[in-house]
């Protein structure tokens, strides 16, 4: 009788993984963009880093202070905030303007939600949404954009981002190829791949952002579908429309919103079918807004309109439970 088969309550999947220590293992994978951040655009882009985390960690532990609960910015989820927030900047942005965007990005897309785990939205996008909305032309214009200067010079030179150059370009009547308007700019397909090229601090270098990826993938901590059919989708649809489809993988923000924000635990769907249809949307609306929209970018607006989704999706993907039969018709 000592040997029969005691069955707990669930769940029965038990592991020593915790908050903090997948938030750091992600902070970790993050070195790598972090250095190539300030390989490319020098000490003012981990300046915007550090004025991102701390703001959001100080915002984090206020609101839970105020509120009476326990605070938990030692989960490191507020740090991983702040850095994925000051990679969607140029380089030249006020710091207070980040500083704002963190505020916003804690207070009103986390916290107001009731923390980790109940936001709806990825809060690192929704900060960036916000300061695009209150300062368009800080976050848009090529005077806030900068060259990367690549340890050569420490001044800072305004240029278009790759995106922008060719949305321009085309829009203007251009008939060239893609590869030529870049070329005329010393840009190629290596310099969109390693980030030697204008553009958010955090999102230029696709070489970097992929070396942290894999790790997390190799780790179980991110779905490898997302990532995969999202850049899939993308590389598809430009190729069918006529476009570049290496160039609308490499540039912009598509890798770190592949790789770092689509992947969020709590805002994307739970399971493998649901994560598929997240990711072929978040590629349809992106190549959307890139093609025939007025924005150059279309990655965050795409996964916040798939966030919005994600409620929907789980709904229908969810597998059923073990032994579940489907009630007949009267």
């Amino acid at each position: 009788m000592d040997k029969m088969l005691i069955v707990s309550a669930n769940p029965h999947i038990r592991d020593k993984s915790s908050i903090a220590k997948i938030m750091y293992i992600v902070i970790i994978s993050l070195i790598p963009a972090i250095f190539a951040s300030y390989w490319f655009f020098g000490f003012r882009a981990i300046f915007l880093i550090l004025v991102a985390i701390v703001s959001s960690v100080i915002t984090e532990a206020a609101i839970q202070k105020f509120r009476k609960k326990p605070v938990t910015v030692y989960d490191g989820s507020a740090i991983l905030t702040g850095i994925l927030l000051a990679f969607n900047v140029p380089a030249n942005i006020p710091w207070w303007i980040v500083m704002l965007g963190s505020v916003f990005a804690i207070a009103i897309a986390k916290q107001a939600f009731g923390g980790l785990g109940y936001n709806i939205f990825n809060p690192a996008l929704i900060g960036r949404a916000f300061m695009l909305a209150s300062w368009p032309v800080e976050m848009t214009s090529n005077k806030f954009w900068t060259e990367p200067y690549t340890g050569k010079t420490m001044d800072a030179i305004s240029s278009a981002t790759p995106l922008n150059l060719v949305k321009t370009a085309l829009k203007d009547g251009s008939t060239k190829e893609t590869v030529e308007i870049l070329a005329e700019k010393g840009v190629g397909y290596w310099e969109l791949f390693i980030g030697n090229v204008s553009g958010c601090i955090g999102e230029t270098s696709f070489m970097a952002l992929l070396i942290g990826v894999i790790a997390l993938i190799i780790l179980g901590l991110v779905n490898w579908r997302v990532p995969f059919f999202y850049i899939g989708t993308v590389f598809i649809m430009t190729w069918l429309m006529g476009y570049d489809p290496v160039f609308h993988i490499l540039a912009g923000g598509l890798a770190l919103g592949a790789f770092y924000m689509a992947t969020d635990m709590v805002t994307s769907p739970i399971s493998n079918n649901g994560n598929i249809i997240f990711a072929l949307g978040l590629g349809f609306l992106t190549v959307s807004i890139r093609v025939w929209g007025g924005y150059p970018e279309g990655v965050s607006y795409s996964i916040l309109i798939m966030n919005c989704l994600v409620p929907l999706i789980n709904k229908f993907t969810v597998p059923k439970k073990f032994g579940f039969v489907k009630p007949k018709k009267a």
